[in-house]
């Protein structure tokens, strides 16, 4: 038989992959980032947040309350983010190592609002129960590897009571999994953690280093953190609990009508939520989210059965690749 020689740079394919953006695309993309953070700037409503980058080195406008954030900076919080982060669950069988790369995992997400009954064919409100159901589900469901909040618990919002911190509690009745808050409010946050403790006794150590819960948070398009995000965001820095920074923008209404300028201002709204978690907390857990699409101009919608928002999200998983962050993106 004649000897085989090896290839130069082989890059074999395993399963499915879809790379629509190449090394010089991404560094294209990732240079447009870094110009528009630097010269358009971020918007920052929020005082805390904006004296942190502030004394960071960023140039600061406080009447307009923008933020520039140097190229530099960028680099160090990415070097001080962990490439690979634990979502823990209440019975460890279950817990989930999220980290950069190729590996894929599957949740619920949310937040919806209604609900349809199959049996009456109606539809209505969604409710705590709602949100307990789909937790037992969640549990069962093999294929579900952590629990985001699929609907809200309306019936307790509309009764003024702080539905995000039952729908905490209720989803850790409901499921033995990890629990990913998809809609935290930044003053309550120290509830979810004081919660969080308690479950292990009072032993703040021991919630730090394996948080049942992790949050989400969206910047608002364009180019905006906005208050509660950056309340979030440096709460759950410092309390050590892995903040997702999901971006929704729309392409052709809040973010270019292209796709490439879509991905340049999502990228920044993100990279500069994730900036802000380093420097309130070095070593922060983070992860690059995304859940934007493009806008439906004939009907006012944000269709996320799109294959614009397939596209996106492929293209977001290729940049977090790029940062070497862990990456949660919404799926058509």
């Amino acid at each position: 038989m004649a000897l085989r020689k090896v290839y130069a740079g082989l890059d074999m394919r395993q399963g499915a992959r879809l790379d629509l953006l190449t090394e010089d695309g991404l560094d294209r993309i990732n240079g447009a980032t870094m110009d528009v953070m630097e010269t358009t700037g971020i918007g920052v409503n929020h005082d805390e947040a904006l004296k942190i980058f502030k004394d960071a080195g960023c140039t600061v406008d406080m009447k307009k309350r923008l933020v520039s954030i140097p190229e530099h900076l960028v680099k160090e919080s990415l070097q001080k983010c962990p490439s690979r982060m634990l979502l823990a669950a209440r019975e460890k069988a279950y817990d989930v190592k999220l980290e950069a790369g190729r590996k894929v995992g599957n949740t619920t997400f949310g937040t919806g609002l209604y609900v349809y009954e199959h049996e009456s064919k109606s539809v209505r409100e969604s409710t705590e129960k709602d949100v307990f159901d789909a937790a037992v589900v969640s549990d069962w469901c093999p294929t579900i590897d952590f629990y985001s909040l699929p609907c809200a618990a309306r019936d307790l919002l509309l009764k003024g009571l702080a539905s995000d911190v039952h729908e905490t509690l209720t989803s850790w009745k409901g499921t033995r999994k990890h629990f990913h808050h998809v809609d935290p409010v930044a003053e309550h946050m120290d509830y979810y953690y004081r919660m969080g403790v308690a479950y292990y006794g009072g032993d703040e150590e021991a919630f730090r280093k394996r948080p049942l819960i992790s949050v989400l948070l969206c910047p608002t398009s364009p180019l905006q953190l906005h208050a509660n995000a950056c309340g979030v965001i440096i709460k759950g820095a410092r309390y050590e609990i892995p903040v997702n920074v999901l971006s929704m923008a729309l392409s052709g209404a809040t973010s270019p009508v292209t796709l490439a300028g879509t991905l340049v201002t999502h990228n920044a709204e993100v990279l500069s939520g994730i900036v802000l978690a380093e420097l309130a907390n070095p070593g922060a857990p983070v992860m690059y989210g995304s859940s934007t699409t493009m806008f439906d101009l004939r009907y006012g919608t944000a269709p996320v059965g799109a294959p614009e928002l397939g596209m996106i999200s492929a293209e977001v998983c290729q940049l977090a690749q790029y940062y070497g962050l862990p990456s949660y993106v919404a799926g058509s």
